[in-house]
């Protein structure tokens, strides 16, 4: 037999196993990565088309199809797993804060991204609360901008103080405060400098556990009273 021929025949049932024949086509789809969605909702989704050629799946038309549908999904890794399995593994967007909307809670990622609504608020993300109504620095900084500057400290909190904070109340541009649990407060100022003061803040939580006030709007300064 010619060797061009050969090759063409190869090539040929080569062709025809990835395409036309039964032994590589989609039989199973498996999801990893869930936390708050379920994998059924997930699959649902998705809609693999299970009995299509795997070879002909089209990933990252699945991939947009997931994010578009299910918002909490912030990205999807779609993979083909020879011979017949579809993988789906998400990554779930967080919530750094909620905003209040009648009885139920909107949750707000790292990104400033309103991702969802939820009956019940999960637990250790605070409340965000805007009262800068009256505030002078509304002409310059909108609503918007001060909810992006509450993300960035929320996003600033070690994890250990963000499950203690309950709320995030922005009065200002420069005027933010912390209820934390125990009827304690804290004055945290700007977004600026965010790192220095979660710093401060978990250095003066462990030096002074029974203090009801601190302040790090100064990092360098931190005080801290009512002990």
């Amino acid at each position: 037999m010619p060797a061009a021929l050969a090759a063409a025949l190869l090539l040929g049932g080569g062709t025809w196993v990835l395409y036309g024949s039964d032994w590589l086509r989609v039989e199973k789809v498996g999801t990893a990565g869930t936390e708050v969605l379920t994998p059924r909702q997930v699959l649902d989704a998705a809609a693999v088309p299970v009995g299509a050629p795997l070879a002909t799946v089209d990933t990252d038309e699945i991939a947009a199809r997931l994010t578009a549908r299910l918002s909490r999904i912030e990205s999807v890794d779609v993979v083909r797993s020879w011979p017949h399995t579809i993988g789906l593994k998400v990554t779930e967007r967080k919530p750094v804060l909620l905003i209040k909307k009648g009885a139920d809670f909107v949750e707000v990622d790292a990104s400033g991204v309103r991702f969802d609504t939820v009956t019940k608020a999960p637990a250790g993300v605070p409340v965000l609360e805007l009262d800068a109504d009256r505030s002078p620095s509304m002409r310059r900084f909108d609503e918007e901008r001060l909810l992006h500057e509450a993300v960035g400290i929320a996003r600033d909190l070690p994890d250990a103080v963000a499950r203690e904070t309950l709320r995030l109340t922005v009065r200002s541009y420069d005027s933010v405060v912390l209820e934390l649990t125990r009827e304690r407060t804290v004055v945290w100022g700007s977004a600026e400098q965010g790192e220095a003061k979660a710093r401060a803040l978990t250095a003066l939580l462990k030096a002074a556990p029974k203090a009801e006030h601190f302040d790090v709007s100064a990092p360098t300064a931190p005080a801290v009273s009512g002990s």
